[in-house]
């Protein structure tokens, strides 16, 4: 099964967007493992708001499968931009997810991740702090309701002084299992 990847810039105090939706405070002097990422993804989800964002600008997604998400679909004249609607969400994630192929990079935004933390559909985060405070904007992470624990993957840091981290939702131990071995024992 395909793995879907949270690959984001965040500023310092947790800030994706500053408070006009700016993002050129993202540094963009070195790689910091872009290239090597985008090698190891063939397929992009966003949601409607990124895409609308991006949209008519020159991409670095041209030779990628990008899914939009969105609650209002519409037409986009471009067979490499399929329309995900939210009522068919989980069937057809998974569905890509069955597919054949690299690992899927999850873009953004914001609602798009808290949807997809909530029913724990991110395989890895790859998180880049940079060196900077917005004070204000448009949070990583918002309207997520339950306890989400981690587990450490590894980090970089970069001359600049971005920090690279990487995490993998911690799995759960089911200890109905143990209970039924421990049972079968006796």
């Amino acid at each position: 099964m395909r793995k879907i990847i949270l690959n984001l810039a965040v500023s310092l105090d947790g800030f994706i967007e500053g408070p006009n939706g700016e993002i050129d405070w993202c540094l963009t002097d070195q790689d910091y493992g872009m290239e090597a990422f985008f090698e190891s993804t063939d397929s992009i989800f966003m949601g409607r708001k990124c895409y609308d964002m991006i949209d008519g600008l020159p991409s670095p997604f041209a030779d990628k499968q990008i899914y939009v998400f969105t609650d209002s679909p519409f037409i986009i004249p471009n067979p490499r931009i399929i329309i995900v609607e939210s009522k068919n969400f989980l069937k057809d994630v998974e569905a890509i997810r069955q597919q054949q192929g690299k690992n899927i990079w999850l873009f953004g935004g914001a609602t798009l991740l808290s949807s997809f933390i909530k029913h724990k559909l991110i395989g890895e985060f790859i998180i880049s702090v940079h060196p900077v405070v917005l004070g204000g904007g448009k949070p990583l992470f918002f309207n997520v309701n339950d306890k989400l624990d981690l587990l450490f993957l590894g980090s970089e840091t970069f001359s600049s002084g971005l920090i690279q981290l990487k995490y993998a939702i911690k799995p759960k131990f089911d200890f109905s299992i143990l209970d039924q071995q421990l049972t079968s024992l006796n």
